[in-house]
């Protein structure tokens, strides 16, 4: 089992470019499956999410070609595909589920594994299943596969989901592109990765327009086109390496972004104290010796992501004073609050609720990776803890990071994989 060496404490200077968004690419990879047309997609990431995604797709009968060079493929899915999204692939990656509105928009059946992914709370499918059945779906899950069929096809209406939730927000846009008539979607997630959905979906030739803040109204279509397209950037990338900066007393450029989307990001960071400068596609972060401590609560898109939580409060524990983070959106979204004070942290956990003492200086220890976004909190913890630590479990770091490792050490991180 491969492990994370880290020697600290380092600060980190440099450039670091930041690689195209899983969260945006899975979903645009899903929704291919709509269209009989050739589809180029570049500026994915190479990370084991994509990978699986392809696996999917590939299993489903797409044909692809995966260009390793340019970081693009090309998908044809002119044949028939197969409708049938087996446990094997879907069990390690929550975006499996993403595959069913396109395969019941399409072929009106799938049958579909219950998804898996980071063990960070319920993330439960039903909000999905409850909408897909106002579009004409019917379904049952057995034995740990959700079997669904549209008989007469899938056909619009008013959907309002009961809260706001990122996947069925898109997996209904997905399935309504194809649904007949009009179907408008109320309380929808409006985080950056869907604006890059429907920009890929009305480039393809869907009938999709904003009429509220949180509404969308899509016009089913018949007919679909090829298209080259280029995924945005990964925000929480982004972020992570901003918060790396910001802790380590760092100075790093942070390019091939755009500043305006990590607006929320961009002004907590200057909040706890770190120096920004922006620029059109890039921008400068500057730690500093004593950061400011904050209360913070993790909401959907505008408000600050529950992805960057387990890395700001790492920042957290370096600032002067006593911080709060509310965690509003996963039950179990705190366990690497304990590998943390494993390294000296003062974490208490109160339910949703993390108080963090200030002021710590972390050791170097052996820790254990719980889910994607705690294994890089732990990495951030260790660039600027005394000493070497190992880091356990890491194949959930390769779900959702590109080359860490090689863009750490460029910006000076003593950073190296080992078995």
């Amino acid at each position: 089992m491969k492990k994370l060496e880290v020697i600290g404490p380092k600060k980190l200077k440099g450039t670091i470019k930041i690689s195209g968004s899983k969260n945006s690419s899975l979903p645009i990879l899903a929704a291919t499956l709509l269209s009989k047309n050739k589809v180029k997609i570049s500026n994915l990431p190479e990370v084991k999410d994509i990978e699986t995604m392809i696996l999917l797709l590939r299993s489903l009968g797409s044909n692809i070609k995966f260009n390793t060079k340019t970081k693009s493929l090309e998908i044809n899915n002119k044949k028939n595909l197969k409708t049938f999204a087996s446990y094997n692939l879907v069990k390690t990656m929550r975006a499996g589920i993403l595959v069913l509105g396109p395969l019941l928009a399409r072929f009106n059946k799938a049958k579909v594994s219950l998804p898996g992914g980071c063990a960070i709370g319920a993330r439960p499918v039903d909000i999905h299943l409850k909408a897909l059945s106002k579009l004409g779906v019917t379904y049952k899950i057995t034995q740990g596969y959700i079997y669904a069929k549209a008989p007469k096809g899938l056909n619009g209406n008013i959907i309002k989901f009961p809260k706001i939730s990122v996947g069925a927000t898109e997996n209904l846009i997905i399935a309504a592109c194809l649904a007949k008539g009009k179907t408008i979607l109320k309380n929808c997630a409006i985080e950056p990765e869907i604006n890059d959905l429907v920009n890929f979906l009305r480039k393809m030739g869907c009938n999709i327009r904003w009429t509220g803040k949180r509404t969308a109204m899509i016009m089913g279509v018949k007919n679909l086109k090829e298209l080259n397209y280029k995924v945005m950037f990964d925000r929480i990338e982004a972020g992570t390496y901003m918060i790396a900066s910001a802790l380590t007393e760092g100075d790093i450029k942070i390019t091939n972004i755009q500043p305006k989307i990590i607006k929320t990001e961009i002004d907590i960071l200057k909040k706890v104290g770190a120096i920004i400068k922006t620029k059109k596609n890039e921008l400068r972060i500057l730690g500093i010796r004593k950061n400011k401590n904050i209360k913070l609560i993790t909401s959907p898109y505008p408000g600050f992501p529950t992805d960057l939580q387990a890395q700001l409060m790492v920042l957290l524990c370096k600032a002067n004073g006593r911080s709060e983070i509310t965690e509003k959106i996963f039950e179990n979204r705190f366990m690497h609050a304990s590998e943390l004070n494993r390294m000296g942290a003062k974490i208490k956990i109160l339910g949703n609720r993390s108080i963090i003492e200030g002021n710590v200086d972390f050791k170097g220890a052996e820790l254990m990776a719980t889910d994607l976004r705690a294994s890089v909190s732990l990495i951030l913890a260790a660039l600027t803890a005394k000493g070497k630590s190992i880091i356990n479990r890491i194949y959930h770091l390769d779900r959702g990071y590109e080359n860490i490792e090689k863009k750490l050490r460029k910006v000076g991180a003593r950073i190296k994989r080992i078995s």
